[in-house]
């Protein structure tokens, strides 16, 4: 077996737990510009529709999380990250995959997500598991302002039936 796939074997995808939140908000700071606040992911953990996954390593290590929510026919991913040290090993289609198996589940028809526009690694990402540009939002993001490249994945073809 490679070195790639060991790593694969050994991350596993579950529930997030309150006390998983001091690594994740820390990591949250780490990845992104205008990170969330802890009372966000507090929120996450007791508010109906939302959920929350964590990529977990052997060594116990958190290696990323996602967060995502359900309403309706719609999932809309709010927040993906990986850890540095967890990057260019699947981490992130792990998480991803696990989400997708949910939000089909739940019988949604799509799954949206907003990406920053400069962040090419994530638009890259997400174009080669299946999602389109949507629409572009303009001033979404704050420190630094930027749009927001609004991104579609449908999961159900209009029209099917059972």
């Amino acid at each position: 077996m490679n070195e790639t796939a060991g790593e694969i074997d050994r991350i596993t995808i579950r529930s997030l737990r309150t006390s998983d939140l001091r690594v994740i908000v820390k990591l949250e700071r780490e990845v992104f510009p205008d990170p969330w606040p802890r009372s966000a992911f507090e929120d996450i953990l007791r508010e109906s529709g939302w959920y929350a996954l964590v990529a977990e390593a052997d060594t116990g290590e958190i290696a990323g999380y996602a967060c995502y929510l359900i309403i309706g026919p719609e999932g809309h991913l709010a927040n993906i990250a990986v850890a540095p040290a967890f990057r260019r090993k699947s981490v992130a289609k792990r998480l991803l995959d696990n989400i997708l198996n949910a939000v089909e589940e739940s019988e949604c028809e799509y799954l949206l997500l907003e990406v920053r526009p400069s962040n090419s690694n994530a638009l890259t990402f997400y174009e080669k598991q299946g999602f389109a540009f949507l629409y572009r939002r303009p001033n979404y993001y704050s420190r630094p302002v930027e749009d927001a490249i609004v991104l579609v994945r449908y999961l159900k073809t209009h029209g099917d039936t059972e």
